[in-house]
């Protein structure tokens, strides 16, 4: 019995160790594939925060598609600190915004990336991460030259719940944010307020929010607050030149 009992024992560690080996084996083989999806994924999001990178679906290679879009116009990144000065030797595609946001604002490493359009003009975005519901809620929103009146959005989550607060991914949500403005008339930052039906709208400066997701909503908003006071001095630097 205990020939058996040792026998067992030993088969079992001994799976177990094959087992792990080849588990360990698989995740160094994959983690090339897996960080390729994600740097797509955040490429994708950047482009698709000024309407570029439109006919992914129909590219035969995703990934040369996304790169030969974001080479074409994303012409310049750099990275900021809460004051406005260009902080040298950061790359603003590795930074993360989630890790950011969790530091000091006087620790911030803040990325912008420019985009230059077809017609010569240029759209500068930032990426963003807030809370929703019921985990992260995150994305990029791009400025015009004015630094003040938005391009355009993307806006995704981690798990909101579908039909209601998962609605901020969508379109119509979305495209309430094109031409609104986060600062007022005298130059003081407002952001954008996301309201309830009932509220009255704040010409230039409201969306109404999602219907049944009121939670996820005020995370939006609270996000493009939070997120964008970091970069007011730059914004107000730079609509001096």
């Amino acid at each position: 019995m205990k020939k058996g009992n040792t026998y067992i024992f030993l088969y079992a560690s001994g799976m177990v160790v094959i087992v792990a080996a080849v588990l360990s084996t698989a995740s160094i083989l994959l983690r090339p594939f897996q960080e390729r999806n994600i740097e797509t994924a955040k490429r994708t999001d950047i482009l698709m925060s000024v309407d570029k990178a439109q006919e992914i679906r129909q590219a035969e290679n995703r990934f040369e598609y996304i790169e030969e879009e974001y080479e074409r116009y994303i012409t310049e990144s750099y990275v900021i600190n809460h004051r406005g000065n260009i902080q040298e030797g950061v790359d603003a595609f590795e930074v993360n915004m989630r890790e950011e946001m969790r530091k000091p604002a006087e620790e911030r490493n803040l990325p912008i990336f420019v985009c230059t359009h077809d017609d010569g003009s240029n759209s500068y975005i930032i990426p963003m991460h807030g809370r929703g519901l019921w985990g992260p809620v995150f994305g990029y929103i791009a400025l015009e030259e004015d630094f003040n009146t938005i391009y355009g959005i993307i806006l995704d989550h981690e798990s909101e719940t579908p039909g209601l607060g998962a609605e901020i991914a969508g379109e119509s949500f979305q495209e309430q944010f094109r031409g609104k403005r986060i600062f007022d008339e005298d130059m003081e930052f407002v952001s954008i307020k996301v309201i309830r039906p009932a509220d009255p709208p704040i010409e230039g400066h409201s969306v109404d929010g999602i219907s049944g997701g009121t939670i996820t909503s005020q995370g939006v908003e609270e996000m493009l607050y939070d997120v964008l006071i970091n970069y007011v001095d730059y914004f107000k630097e730079r609509k001096k030149d």
